[in-house]
């Protein structure tokens, strides 16, 4: 590979790039239209496209694509050559900036939870000039990607970027609002910053083509754990394999090509489980990043032969994989206010910001933990360095007695505690603010939150627009306070707020292990919610308070709101529609003849011993493990059956939610049953007759 300064951004078209190509009166009404200070007009969007257009030939591009984020998790693209023929019938490029702002797509094809009819199918794509276009694609047939929103006729939102970017504008609004009331002449940006931590795991291609419930359903429904799994902790931060090494050179590769900056790469705890992690950027970039790094991720995988699994709980006994989304908020000039070393006696903006993100969190922790309700995240959440259902604030013991004492103590920037181990020349290491507690499902990390809850196939959209709505909407409350109350010292002003809130939602922060059961009725006491699944969890989206705090913040109408729990509980459906489906094939077509052939093996052996020999008790052991092994068949076949006279009864329900409901009681527990007695089998039959890869070949042998 080249010196990577020089792979970085050549595939991304920059706003270096743009300003290069385009006159200055030109970039300067872009840079405007980009602040929200002017309208982008078609002349000045047909120059960029024209400019655009030739970076992208002269890259090698032939066509271009508006690529977009519908409610499916995934990412949408379809594409057009720059070909065109003139009026003298000679070919040459042409792309207008009509092309460049508008796209259309079918909306009645994607997800929509109603909004649009079978009929009603005209949708239009439109350009999102704050994240950079950039190429993808084989050398000399490459597509000019240009980030877009999606939305319908109407302009509702069918995807996942409109939410987020109304939540961008209303979080970054009221923070530039409260930065203004605390300091009268503060005049900067503000901006919502975002870095996430993707894992993942990768499997050999070959196995993962021969189950058909990892290639379907992102998980093995089967599975019998071997004698080795994580407990031995060799595999975190171990040595990276050399055929890995070569996946994640080339990945690093593709990603600094179009501006994605992926700063690190470790074995993570689980065998064959591995972790990237993206630089900081704007909340909507980031995002963006996300999607393609996911995207790659697959690609990059399969030309190494191997299979990358995104879901959240691929193999049960092992962890499962997260996105690790590390949330925050900035100055322009890169002041982070989450940063406790501005907090001084004179200067509490720090406080008003952390008190504002813990209340939000507090009273919408249903709809935090709404965001994360997938079926895959029901099989992580709760164990195995996943943060359990409860949603709880972790601070550390430094900003917990801050707030125990707001008023009463004296705050005063501190020298740095340096930790002493004890050896000889050997440099001392300054501490953080607070410890780690990786139980937390949100927690303080030094200058932001890391939200632990995600799953690693979900996009991280959903989660952040829901932090910034929760964060904008108190503190837009705490401003309409400072700004109306009669008391003109705004200290004490900020200090009676902090101190009065501090008291009614104190109840969130927990900094204790959150796997321990004490935990669960310790929340119960608080009155935290505590919903276990997606079933539970779902309902959320339609709570008026949720429905209002849309609605007041401009994020997300009802409507947009209501058709996202239809979504969401149609994918529910969907996913244990497969998962059942699979396990159903498999058990009865891959599984029960390799029983078949195993217990008629059993037997002959078990009748020419008995003819050779003629003394019963050789034969007793074999005798009981061939009993053994034809119970469990009989209990495969009942438990078969029964799943599909269920599944067959659960198609005639229409309410989806009931659907939903139904499944999860009826289905879920028989899926769980059944693989009890196929990992006992797979134990009991031949390695030689065993019919599809265990879990030995697909955690260890890479």
């Amino acid at each position: 590979m080249k010196n990577m300064l020089d792979v970085f951004g050549t595939c991304c078209f920059t706003e270096l790039e743009l300003k290069k190509r385009v006159p200055n009166s030109i970039f300067k009404t872009f840079k405007a239209v980009q602040r929200g200070e002017a309208e982008l007009s078609l002349e000045i969007a047909d120059v960029i496209a024209n400019c655009v257009k030739n970076w992208a030939i002269e890259n090698g591009a032939t066509h271009f694509t508006h690529w977009f984020q519908p409610l499916t998790e995934l990412t949408a693209e379809k594409h057009d050559s720059f070909i065109a023929i003139g009026t003298d019938g000679a070919v040459l490029s042409q792309f207008s900036g009509k092309e460049l702002i508008k796209g259309e797509a079918d909306t009645s094809s994607f997800p929509n939870g109603g909004i649009r009819s079978t009929f009603e199918a005209r949708g239009y794509t439109a350009w999102d000039l704050q994240s950079p276009m950039f190429l993808r694609g084989e050398e000399g047939s490459k597509s000019l990607y240009i980030p877009t929103a999606f939305v319908g006729y109407k302009g509702e939102a069918l995807d996942k970027k409109v939410p987020l970017l109304r939540s961008i504008d209303f979080v970054t609004e009221q923070s530039q609002r409260m930065r203004k009331i605390l300091n009268k002449n503060s005049q900067e940006k503000i901006i919502n910053t975002l870095g996430i931590e993707q894992e993942y795991f990768l499997v050999e291609k070959k196995f993962w083509e021969k189950r058909q419930d990892l290639m379907l359903s992102g998980r093995t429904v089967f599975g019998s754990l071997p004698p080795k799994g994580q407990e031995l902790n060799d595999h975190y931060y171990g040595t990276i394999k050399e055929r890995v090494e070569k996946f994640m050179n080339e990945l690093d590769k593709e990603l600094w090509q179009i501006g994605i900056i992926a700063k690190t790469k470790h074995n993570e705890v689980a065998p064959n489980q591995f972790e990237i992690a993206l630089m900081f950027s704007t909340a909507n970039v980031a995002v963006d990043q996300n999607q393609l790094t996911m995207d790659i991720i697959k690609k990059v995988a399969n030309r190494h032969e191997l299979a990358a699994l995104l879901h959240e709980k691929p193999f049960e006994g092992v962890n499962g994989s997260g996105k690790h989304c590390n949330w925050s908020l900035s100055t322009e000039n890169g002041e982070n206010l989450l940063d406790p070393e501005s907090l001084t006696e004179d200067n509490l903006d720090f406080l008003v910001y952390l008190m504002a993100i813990i209340e939000g969190v507090d009273r919408y922790a249903g709809l935090l933990r709404t965001t994360c309700a997938t079926p895959g995240n029901d099989h992580r959440l709760g164990g195995h360095e996943a943060p359990p259902a409860i949603i709880s604030v972790f601070l550390g013991e430094a900003l917990d007695k801050i707030l125990d004492n707001i008023g009463n103590i004296s705050i005063e920037n501190q020298e740095p505690h340096l930790l002493e181990i004890g050896v000889k020349n050997f440099p001392r290491i300054p501490k953080d603010v607070s410890d780690r507690n990786r139980t937390s499902p949100f927690a303080f990390t030094g200058n932001k939150f890391e939200f632990r809850m995600p799953g690693s196939s979900a996009s991280a959209s959903t989660p952040v627009f829901v932090i910034n709505t929760i964060v904008g909407t108190v503190l837009k409350e705490y401003g309409d306070y400072l700004e109306n109350t009669q008391e003109k010292n705004i200290k004490a002003n900020v200090i009676k707020l902090l101190k009065d809130r501090y008291k009614k939602h104190k109840k969130v922060i927990f900094s204790g292990n959150g796997y321990d059961n004490l935990w669960v009725i310790e929340a119960e006491k608080r009155g935290l919610e505590n919903l276990t699944k997606t079933v539970e969890a779902l309902p959320v989206y339609l709570r008026k308070d949720i429905i209002s705090l849309f609605e007041n913040s401009k994020v997300l109408t009802k409507t947009e709101l209501e058709s996202r729990y239809t979504v969401y509980c149609e994918r529910y459906i969907k996913q244990i529609y497969i998962e059942a489906t699979s396990a159903v094939r498999i058990a009865r077509g891959e599984i029960y003849p390799a029983i078949i052939k195993h217990s008629t093996l059993m037997a002959n052996n078990i009748n020419a011993i008995r003819s050779a020999i003629g003394i019963e008790e050789v034969i007793g052991a074999d005798k009981a493990h061939l009993i053994k092994l034809l119970t469990y068949k009989e209990k495969l076949k009942t438990i078969l059956s029964q799943i599909e006279s269920l599944l067959t009864k659960g198609n005639k329900i229409n309410d989806l939610y009931e659907k939903a409901v139904y499944l999860d009681k009826e289905i879920v527990p028989l899926l769980n049953s059944l693989k009890i007695y196929v990992d006992a089998l797979e134990l009991q039959v031949s390695k030689d007759l065993w019919p599809i890869p265990t879990y030995e070949d697909l955690l260890f042998k890479l």
